[in-house]
């Protein structure tokens, strides 16, 4: 299996890439959206820095969206909410499917 099968995929979300910060403040590229599927949940992960810090929204979504940490991301809900921290999920040829799991404060 190559990729989450779209079906999985439930929810739209809008993903803003954090591309850094200027004198007023964070920079974000053009709003992009998505779908994935979103797992609104209070759960303990770590950052970046490697701080535990606390997630409450987790976003299934396909590989190669660009989602670095401190993205800002509206949920299907219309909460906004910044990325912690994403990981991907790459079977190495198993049969799982390889995905982004993305933490959201």
């Amino acid at each position: 299996m190559s990729a989450v099968p779209g079906w999985l995929l439930r929810h739209r979300v809008r993903i803003e890439p954090y591309l850094g910060t200027s004198a007023y403040g964070p920079l974000y590229g053009p709003e992009t959206e998505i779908r994935g599927f979103v797992d609104e949940a209070v759960r303990e992960v770590r950052s970046p820095t490697g701080e535990v810090v606390v997630s409450t929204a987790t976003l299934i979504i396909r590989r190669g969206v660009t989602c670095p940490p401190r993205s800002r991301v509206t949920l299907p809900s219309g909460r906004q909410t910044l990325v912690i921290g994403n990981g991907d999920r790459n079977g190495g040829g198993l049969p799982t499917p390889d995905h982004q799991e993305v933490s959201c404060e």
